[in-house]
């Protein structure tokens, strides 16, 4: 009688792959677009958020504003102000949902200590940009600030209007030059 040994090498564990986790941009929850027309970006980081059970419940959901929020330095630690984070409907009664209420960024020392010289300068703040999945970590990409005047503003604007007549003028020559090649397919 012949026995047969199954042995349990063919089936492998799941790898954990880092390229094929993080997917930039498709995990974004919140964004301040409004953010950029108003200020002058100077530096950016990368934070984690200390959060409750039903904060994760409802930034799952997508239910998250951050537009007007900016975040506070005090006592060598940070915290973000002004980002509301709508309940779900279906949390459980005996969890008080403040959605309004200040929330701990997690940053390292040395992090702390550039954000502190930078808004001790004048001028400078710490404001939220976007607020996205990294994994199945929550983190919130924030940015040192500054305020533009209104010529600012209106150099952007114009800068903006001409990329896109720069981008309809090379369409049309384009298209002119296929037309007389005689291979538009417009």
């Amino acid at each position: 009688m012949k026995a047969f040994i199954f042995t349990v090498n063919s089936i492998r564990p799941r790898t954990y792959d880092k390229k094929k986790a993080y997917k930039p941009g498709a995990a974004t929850i919140a964004q301040n677009k409004r953010i950029y027309h108003e200020y002058c970006i100077e530096q950016e980081l990368e934070a984690g958020l200390l959060l409750q059970g039903w904060e994760v419940k409802s930034l799952r959901a997508g239910k998250a504003n951050i537009s007007g929020s900016y975040v506070l330095l005090k006592n060598c630690e940070a915290y973000l102000f002004g980002a509301t984070f709508q309940p779900l409907t279906v949390t459980s009664s005996h969890a008080i949902c403040d959605p309004m209420r200040t929330r701990k960024l997690l940053l390292n020392k040395f992090e702390l200590n550039s954000l502190l010289e930078r808004v001790k300068r004048g001028g400078y703040t710490v404001i939220a940009l976007s607020l996205y999945w990294k994994n199945t970590w929550i983190k919130i990409k924030i940015g040192v600030a500054k305020g533009k005047k209104e010529y600012d503003k209106r150099t952007d604007i114009k800068k903006y209007e001409w990329q896109l007549n720069k981008a309809r003028i090379m369409k049309h020559t384009n298209c002119y030059v296929a037309i007389h090649i005689g291979i538009c397919y417009n």
